[in-house]
């Protein structure tokens, strides 16, 4: 099987159910921005720092392949085989990963500026590429309705980069910057 087709060199993409669209809709815009997050957390899993996280991470990805699915796929046609979904035990998975973190972590009383080490770095590039995501997909479902444990997953998972973020930066020693606005 070639990688490359030629189908898609006047701008169209086929959704899952043979439908074709451009490129630039915005469904197509919401699954690439699901799968840009996929490479970051990717990234983020090969920081040393996460040794201990990876399975969970990697879980994580595989989930945001399901969620590419589901926005690939025409909501006006049933896909011929057996789709993977989101349930709520997913979104149960971010949340006790962030309760079991957060029991460790001072106590949060201000905003927090990116950065402080380049591997928490990478968390909030994948924390910011998530609320993106997330922005898109809640536009999409405005005009195309989209499972609500996808919306619920983007947002528990924005919030679980947070918090894995700090997470990361207590154990690699990083300063952790408060934001002091200038008044």
């Amino acid at each position: 099987m070639k990688i490359y087709t030629k189908t898609g060199d006047k701008g169209q993409t086929a959704l899952i159910g043979g439908r074709r669209v451009s490129k630039a809709d915005l469904r197509i815009d919401s699954y690439g921005t699901v799968d840009e997050l996929n490479s970051w957390i990717g990234l983020v899993r090969d920081q040393a720092v996460n040794s201990n996280r990876r399975d969970l991470l990697k879980e994580i990805q595989d989930r945001l392949f399901t969620v590419g699915a589901e926005l690939a796929t025409d909501p006006g046609k049933a896909p011929k085989q057996k789709m993977p979904a989101i349930v709520s035990n997913d979104v149960k998975l971010l949340e006790n990963a962030m309760d079991t973190m957060d029991a460790e972590l001072p106590e949060l009383r201000a905003f927090v500026l990116p950065g402080g080490h380049e591997a928490v770095s990478y968390c909030h590039l994948a924390r910011t590429v998530c609320r993106r995501a997330e922005r898109l997909v809640i536009t999409l479902n405005e005009s195309s309705p989209v499972d609500e444990l996808v919306l619920q997953y983007l947002n528990r998972l924005s919030d679980y980069l947070f918090v894995l973020s700090r997470k990361m930066a207590q154990e690699l020693n990083a300063e952790e910057v408060a934001w002091q606005p200038r008044l």
